[in-house]
């Protein structure tokens, strides 16, 4: 029977000891192999575990690769090509679109998503969540505020499932004056709604300005599309 690595060393060191040669049989000699290789002299250049790790990751990554590019006319040049399409494509689309917002008129892209409540309501709530420094939802009620104001004013008709956006659209034809800050409120509920923004008090300040200033404004009569203005 053949032993090798450290079967042999400790066949040798028995060897060396009354320098008669020593039969062993398989049992004894595997555990004199395991126990000469739990020496800790034999693992010192091992790599850890986090280098059998990557060295796995890279192995997978490099089969998943090699599997790819042989699916794929031209191989790793063609693979590698294709990849860098699908990154530019990514990415022109993101220049173009911007944040990305829900489609006008899906489900819960609604102003309101609770019961009706009145502009002061809304008002009262964005003043509470400032003063809490929750910006995000302090803009959120405030544009209820502006939306809700311009229904009781009768200069928007109330309409279930109505957006930010179609309100501001609306209110901007009966308010010219205002209709880019309507656009930029719209928006920004929409970015911390929708797009996953974060919002800050000049933001939540901006919105609040304009709710005021609405107030005060008076609508263009012959613009003026939805009721009689109050």
């Amino acid at each position: 029977m053949t032993v090798t690595g450290g079967a042999a060393a400790a066949l040798a060191r028995l060897r060396a000891d009354g320098d008669v040669p020593v039969d062993i049989s398989r049992v004894p000699a595997r555990e004199a192999a395991e126990r000469e290789l739990s020496d800790p002299r034999y693992h010192e250049n091992d790599p850890n575990l986090l280098q059998r790790g990557l060295n796995r990751f890279w192995e997978w990554l490099d089969d998943l690769f090699g599997a790819a590019s042989g699916a794929t006319p031209g191989g790793v040049l063609g693979l590698v090509v294709i990849v860098l399409a699908v990154a530019a494509l990514a990415a022109a689309l993101w220049w173009r679109l911007g944040t990305p917002h829900r489609a006008p008129g899906t489900t819960g892209d609604s102003l309101f998503s609770d019961g009706p409540r009145t502009a002061r309501d809304h008002r009262t709530a964005a003043a509470r969540h400032a003063s809490a420094g929750r910006w995000n939802e302090a803009v959120q009620e405030r544009m209820r505020a502006i939306v809700r104001s311009l229904e009781e004013r009768t200069l928007l008709e109330p309409r279930p499932g109505r957006t930010a956006d179609e309100a501001a659209a609306e209110a901007g034809r009966s308010l010219p004056s205002h209709a880019d800050d309507l656009r930029l409120a719209a928006r920004t509920f929409d970015d911390v709604t929708y797009g996953g923004r974060t919002a800050d008090e000049p933001a939540y300040r901006r919105v609040e300005e304009l709710d005021t200033a609405l107030e005060r404004t008076r609508p263009t009569l012959d613009t003026t599309s939805t009721g009689t203005p109050a």
